[in-house]
């Protein structure tokens, strides 16, 4: 929408290492904690899997947009893009993308205090004080903590190329923008390398964001961990609609699981049952049954029936005969 597809493009590269980091480690972690996805049956489990945690914290320090990793080059030259936009609507879409931060660092710090750190809520609890009910949890198999080392690598310094991807040449010949909407280029007169951009980011909306998503993570999920509780009773209403996902799952099974059922159904009733079967399958038999219900009539096995057949064929045969004579 800000024309800034470099930074789009960019972005991508980067996610696509930080999100893979975060999602190889969620299976390792599944796999360690003996196929269990719970996360309110987790916790501290950093000393259990010391690989898995390191490099999940890169990951969520990356996708958190924290100023030195990957993800926070690309995502901030995405919020600074919406920012110098002048597109209609970019006021609005910088509303979102800085709302994103919080939200986006809040339930990722969420992911590593609720399964990493040590908790005291009761399911932590009761994880602790019945030992036999799940096996100790062990770190993850070289196949499997090796690529998170190798994901975490590029998820620290892919975005220190910042500098050539969007403000040079390397896009040249393959992006086009119109005219009035050369965000990018503006955005090239105040880049000042790859230590300013950071060192510029710590005065801004987006760093305070981010790190107000992770404090407020640290406070709800190892400092206090009753509030989220108390939170969900106050606000049932809100807890209900977020839960649920603004019910798109309900949406999507009712107009397009729902629809494609229906005309499925349509065309099984109408084609298959009736056509298909109906007329050309069971029709072809119906009609044969009758043509030979017909036929049968005349193959009754007496001779005087087939002589009387006879006769009207020598009487029609005349009869024609003598027609066209």
């Amino acid at each position: 929408g800000a024309s800034a597809y470099s930074a789009g493009m960019f972005h991508l590269v980067t996610h696509a290492f930080l999100k893979a980091l975060l999602f190889l480690g969620a299976g390792s972690v599944i796999m360690g904690m003996h196929h269990e996805q719970d996360m309110r049956k987790m916790g501290g489990l950093k000393k259990y899997m010391p690989i898995t945690y390191l490099t999940m914290l890169i990951g969520a320090l990356a996708s958190a947009g924290v100023p030195g990793l990957a993800g926070f080059f690309s995502k901030d030259a995405i919020i600074e893009a919406v920012h110098f936009s002048k597109t209609p609507g970019a006021g609005f879409a910088y509303f979102c993308v800085l709302s994103c931060v919080f939200v986006t660092a809040l339930y990722t710090f969420r992911l590593i205090f609720m399964v990493f750190n040590d908790r005291h809520d009761n399911a932590h609890a009761r994880h602790n004080e019945d030992p036999g009910q799940h096996a100790t949890p062990h770190e993850s198999p070289a196949v499997v903590t090796l690529p998170l080392i190798l994901l975490a690598i590029p998820s620290v310094c892919a975005g220190w190329v910042i500098g050539d991807v969007l403000f040079g040449d390397y896009f040249k010949g393959a992006i086009f923008v119109a005219p009035g909407h050369g965000v990018i280029e503006e955005m090239a007169h105040h880049y000042q390398g790859v230590v300013g951009m950071m060192t510029h980011a710590l005065g801004t909306l987006p760093f305070w964001l981010a790190m107000a998503g992770i404090a407020s993570a640290v406070y709800l999920y190892l400092i206090n961990p009753a509030v989220p509780a108390v939170l969900q009773r106050k606000f049932a209403w809100l807890h209900t609609i977020l839960d649920r996902k603004y019910w798109f799952d309900e949406a999507y099974s009712l107009v397009f699981a729902g629809g494609a059922r229906a005309l499925g159904s349509l065309f099984w009733n109408i084609g298959d049952v009736k056509i298909i079967d109906g007329l050309f399958v069971n029709g072809s038999a119906r009609l044969v049954g009758w043509f030979s219900a017909v036929i049968r009539r005349f193959q009754s096995g007496f001779v005087y029936h087939y002589a009387f057949m006879m006769i009207l064929g020598v009487l029609l045969f005349l009869s024609l005969w003598f027609a066209r004579a």
